[in-house]
């Protein structure tokens, strides 16, 4: 076999094995992959808060609007989350929500996706009925977050 005959082969083998990590690492398009959705996929964890300021920048109480969607508000909230910071555990069953992540990367573990998932600076997640799930910051960039979520309880403050 001639040496560039074999030289091609090492490359081409670790071309392969790259390509293997790379699929094996969270996923990148800020949503679950194909033949990864799954319910209780991952399992709750009693993670408290850590490194997360959230801050409730307006509301509009929805029963007093056109719509008359009594018991409800439209809550619009800023997310900071630090460097190694957590938001810990919550469902989605009662309060849909649209996520925009504003600036940093951030690895989201859904109940319902068997890879984590990360999400970059332009994403938008939405977590609907049957999402629950925990977030860290896993980078050494803080992570800001904007959050609209429709809240029934106003003594509910997961995140």
């Amino acid at each position: 076999m001639s040496r560039h005959l074999a030289g091609s082969r090492v490359v081409l083998a670790g071309v392969a094995v790259l390509g293997t990590l790379t699929f094996a690492t969270p996923v990148f398009a800020g949503e679950c992959p194909a033949g990864k959705l799954k319910p209780n996929a991952q399992q709750m964890v009693d993670y408290k808060p850590v490194g997360v300021t959230d801050v409730t920048l307006g509301a509009i109480d929805l029963g007093k609007q056109p719509a008359h969607i009594e018991g409800r508000e439209l809550r619009f909230r800023k997310l900071t989350i630090e460097p190694g910071g957590i938001v810990p555990w919550h469902s989605h069953d009662d309060r849909p929500a649209l996520i925009f992540v504003q600036q940093g990367e951030i690895v989201e573990y859904a109940s319902n996706c068997a890879d984590p998932i990360v999400h970059k600076a332009g994403d938008i997640r939405p977590e609907v009925y049957g999402t629950s799930h925990w977030w860290k910051n896993l980078g050494k960039e803080t992570v800001i977050l904007y959050v609209g979520d429709v809240r029934k309880d106003p003594n509910d403050h997961h995140m």
